[in-house]
């Protein structure tokens, strides 16, 4: 009868379970675990499946869904053995070894009977994860699918026997009727079609098809409810990792598993797309302590902080002065220490961008270099010498900053031109990615004036980029502008009154879309001159959605105002501004802002600095940090974000 035949289902006569069988689940899945220390308890009768007929079929496949525990595979671990009563030879029998799986049958083509083994090399599933197989035998063709991959197709010398009698056999689940050898994972599936290859029933084009044969009910997701006072008697066990350190990935294969955030001190479970909370202690930020004095290769106008995956966290600095150059920082040990140093020309600041798997750092230079070209740079991230080598030179003119950014899949790089010579009316550029020549080609020009920084968001399905105006050459009053994307340009969408604008900064609280200013100084040639250039409001903005435009929400007092950085603990959200200058000294208190909600942001923190000329916020294992760059002294400081 050419129907199929589970064999797991053998094992649990009337609903119960054989002695030295256990139910487990792993990744959201049921599965047997077998006893290695009863292993003839774990057989039954062939002559159970073969009702009719006492010969194993000449044509036939195996399907089985299994689980391999992770780490190094111990040998001749066996999914199934026939073996024929007072025998120590197997008749038919499938395991698994390091990198391998083996198929082994008895063959009479020579006197006295033969073992053949068929190996199917590269077959890797010790690793913590479900796999289906499916096995496909036909004369001297042996064919294996895995997880409904490509085939790996085997030609033997010896046939698969066409009379195999299997008279008096027993078949024996996860072992050869010994305690050496037991499978040591979970079999959930385990399945004999005769006269029929199966792969074609398991697999739909690449798609795995779990259904298409018999799982014991025991192992169905979906178990029988107890009626009255009845309890369910499976001895269930949940086999559940406990994954630690970053996040990991969680889908399908994921379910059901727990990851234990040690910096949030939370506990999350895969819901096979999302990581749910299950158990969180909410931080708050409690104090600000320093934690580190980075000594710089001289005054640094910016610092960039990125992460490469796989190789770890950097931060680089730009450097005010040619010589020694920049320096690019990497976290080790709990501090930054210096990796690699880079020739640069009074550079303002860095951009960290992928384009597909390539990485890319960007520096904007302020001056010429010793031939007289006024350039800044592209490097790209070398994985062989593990370094940022040059990559393409862009002529700029004063750059300040680098926005990078991808609209439609294409991706777009920016730079902010301040001046060309003494003009401070000057166009600034937005470049696109060609992906034929592997280069950044001029796309776009925007007028600015004396520009320091852009930025670039989205709300909704709308790309937005602010460019901070701040010196036209008689005043720093003037309008600064967003510019939305539409038919394959950027368009003015908004003009804002700002003050010697440095930095543009876009943050979300909730559902609120939010943009603060950082106001410098405020100087115009044709008025009689405040009191303080530099004691000046920055501003705070929110979208509204009804008027379609930005409405000040909050001013704030600063101190000649360099950046901006959003950041939250917990749920609590905070802004820090970089005071750099108060009209008599750079020794200025920059301060951290606590969202208050109505009350908007107010003051929580007064952070001593010198000359702050831009921060950064980031998280390690360690913890939560800034880091601040300063203008004035070749010393940045990391900050240590103490909570409760």
């Amino acid at each position: 009868e050419l129907r199929p035949l589970d064999m797991l289902s053998e094992l649990t006569p009337g609903g119960g379970l054989a002695p030295g069988l256990r139910v487990s689940r792993a990744q959201g899945l049921r599965g047997f675990q077998l006893s290695a220390a009863r292993p003839r308890t774990l057989g039954f009768p062939a002559s159970r499946l073969f009702v009719h007929c006492d010969r194993f079929p000449e044509e036939f496949s195996i399907v089985t869904t299994l689980r391999v525990p992770r780490g190094p595979a111990k040998r001749n671990q066996y999914v199934f053995t026939l073996m024929a009563e007072g025998s120590p030879d197997v008749l038919v029998g499938l395991r698994h070894g390091p990198g391998k799986l083996h198929f082994q049958f008895w063959s009479q083509q020579r006197a006295g009977g033969w073992h053949t083994r068929v190996t199917f090399p590269n077959v890797s599933l010790a690793d913590g994860r479900w796999h289906t197989l499916v096995l496909a035998v036909s004369g001297r063709s042996f064919s294996l699918t895995l997880d409904c991959s490509s085939p790996k197709d085997v030609t033997g010398e010896t046939p698969f026997p066409a009379s195999l009698s299997v008279r008096r056999a027993s078949f024996y689940l996860g072992s050869r009727r010994r305690r050496k050898g037991v499978f040591t994972g979970l079999l959930r599936q385990l399945v004999l079609l005769p006269g029929a290859d199966a792969t074609p029933r398991v697999c739909s084009s690449t798609e795995l098809r779990a259904a298409a044969f018999p799982v014991p009910a025991v192992l169905q997701d979906l178990l029988p409810r107890p009626t009255g006072n009845e309890v369910l008697q499976y001895p269930y066990e949940t086999d559940t990792t406990v994954t630690l350190g970053a996040q990991p990935p969680c889908s399908r294969q994921e379910k059901a598993q727990l990851w234990f955030n040690a910096s949030r001190r939370g506990l999350f479970l895969c819901n096979g797309s999302a990581w749910l909370s299950l158990l969180e202690v909410k931080q708050r930020l409690d104090y600000v302590e320093e934690y580190q004095n980075l000594v710089t290769n001289s005054e640094t106008m910016g610092v960039e902080v990125f992460t490469i995956p796989k190789v770890g966290l950097f931060a680089a600095t730009a450097s005010r002065y040619t010589l020694p150059g920049s320096a690019i920082y990497k976290w080790t040990d709990g501090k930054f220490v210096p990796y690699q140093n880079i020739p640069t020309y009074q550079a303002q600041s860095w951009k960290y961008f992928t384009i597909g798997k390539k990485i890319f750092l960007a520096v904007a230079n302020f001056e010429q270099n010793d031939r007289g070209q006024e350039f800044s740079v592209i490097y790209k991230w070398s994985r062989r010498k593990e370094k940022f080598i040059a990559y393409q030179r862009i002529t700029t003119h004063s750059a300040r900053d680098w926005e990078a950014f991808v609209i439609e899949g294409e991706a777009f790089l920016a730079v902010v031109n301040h001046r060309e010579g003494n003009n401070h009316n000057v166009d600034s550029v937005i470049y696109r990615w060609n992906p034929r020549t592997g280069l950044f080609e001029a796309n776009q020009t925007i007028p600015t004036s004396g520009a320091y920084d852009w930025e670039f968001f989205t709300i909704g399905p709308y790309s937005f980029l602010a460019v901070a105006n701040t010196f036209n050459g008689t005043s720093t009053k003037i309008y600064s502008h967003i510019y939305i994307w539409l038919s394959g340009s950027f368009q003015l969408f908004q003009s804002i009154l700002t003050f010697g604008a440095a930095d543009w900064e876009v943050f979300r609280i909730g559902d609120r879309v939010f943009l603060a200013v950082a106001n410098s100084h405020s100087y115009d040639s044709g008025v009689p001159a405040p009191s303080n250039f530099y004691a000046i409001n920055s501003s705070i903005y929110e979208l509204n959605v009804t008027a379609q435009m930005f409405v000040k929400f909050q001013d704030l007092l600063t101190y000649s105002a360099l950046d901006w950085e959003f950041f939250s603990v917990g749920d609590d959200s905070f802004l820090v501004v970089a005071n750099s200058f108060d009209g008599f000294t750079f020794s200025v208190n920059s301060i951290i802002y606590r969202w208050q909600g109505y009350e908007g942001f107010v003051a929580a923190h007064h952070l001593p600095t010198v000359g702050c000329r831009d921060w950064e916020a980031f998280h390690t294992t360690e913890g939560s940090f800034l880091l601040y760059s300063s203008a004035k002294e070749p010393l940045s400081k990391v900050l240590k974000l103490k909570t409760t």
